[in-house]
């Protein structure tokens, strides 16, 4: 079981402590989150006139789901926000994780593949080695995929837990990446996910497992400030590849604390992880280029059939 991330007085259970002290820190850490997404919203907005400014733009196509050129590359600003107030922390001591290294590390490696392709293009092969190379690191870091319980049945993966594991890492990375298709659901997304599993992890463990799904939450929200419909900006690859891979990382870390909070961030990311897997299944049984660009996610089409941007997510 991984150690608890925030360095605080605990009880043999790992539970937060209820001194002053304890509390003092949890309103340091509530302060950082809210200057986290402050610091998020003023980046995306000072990434947008970079993107006006250098011709970073998204232009329409027979696959775009807007109208007119828009700016691109705004999730810089939740990576370079995520990572900074992390490693703060953890310098200044109030985070604390063995493994917060690699992941920055790691999750840097994905956010600049993507920023490299939202700039100059990327062919898909070396984004797939890159993103599978993150993922190794990763597992390598943190295990493998742990022991789960399937309808009372607990699965013991042995050596495919390391595999599998990687497996889920680039396919959430690349899922998100393909789910980004209209204003304001990647964002959307990654706030109630990351809201969802800090909740659930800290009710079902006591501990401070949601210190960085809150950050990450926190870091997106700022975001979504300037992303939401009508946006002024997009994520780019840089965001979405990055919030896939962090999600993916932050699931498998508190799966390592109790295995069935796995199922809490698969549940709370069904809508798309769902949707991606079936498109994607549903493409290849059709044999269609299952790597290119399209229009065939559910959230793509409601837009188009049933309701604007704003309604959709």
């Amino acid at each position: 079981m991984p150690a608890p991330i925030l360095a605080q007085p605990t009880g043999r259970s790992g539970a937060l402590g209820q001194n002053p002290a304890s509390l003092r820190l949890r309103i340091v850490i509530l302060l950082v989150l809210l200057l986290g997404a402050l610091l998020s919203w003023v980046l995306t907005l000072a990434v947008r006139r970079y993107a006006i400014r250098s011709e970073l733009l998204d232009r329409p196509n027979d696959r775009s789901s807007h109208a007119v050129p828009t700016p691109r590359g705004g999730g810089l600003a939740i990576v370079a926000t995520f990572l900074t107030l992390a490693t703060a922390l953890h310098v200044a001591g109030p985070l604390h994780s063995k493994h917060l290294a690699g992941l920055v590390a790691c999750a840097a490696l994905v956010a600049w593949v993507g920023w490299w392709d939202d700039r100059h293009g990327l062919a898909a092969r070396w984004r797939f080695l890159a993103h599978s190379v993150a993922a190794a690191v990763s597992v390598w870091l943190l295990g493998g995929l742990p022991a789960l319980s399937v309808f009372g049945i607990r699965i013991e993966w042995g050596w495919l837990g390391a595999p599998l594991a990687a497996l889920f890492m680039v396919w959430m990375t690349n899922l998100y990446n393909f789910m980004d298709g209209i204003d304001g659901i990647a964002g959307i997304e990654a706030v109630t996910v990351c809201a969802g599993a800090a909740a659930c992890g800290w009710l079902a463990t006591g501990t401070s497992l949601w210190a960085l799904p809150c950050l990450l939450a926190a870091a997106s929200a700022g975001f979504l400030a300037v992303n939401y419909p009508p946006a002024r900006i997009f994520m780019g690859d840089v965001g979405s590849g990055f919030l896939g891979f962090v999600i993916a990382w932050l699931s498998l870390w508190s799966a390592d604390a109790r295995g069935d909070l796995l199922w809490c961030w698969l549940i709370l990311a069904g809508c798309f992880t769902v949707d991606a897997t079936l498109t994607l299944i549903r493409r290849v049984l059709r044999g269609e280029k299952f790597y290119e660009a399209h229009r065939s996610h559910a959230d793509q089409h409601a837009p188009r059939v049933h309701a604007p941007h704003r309604v959709v997510p």
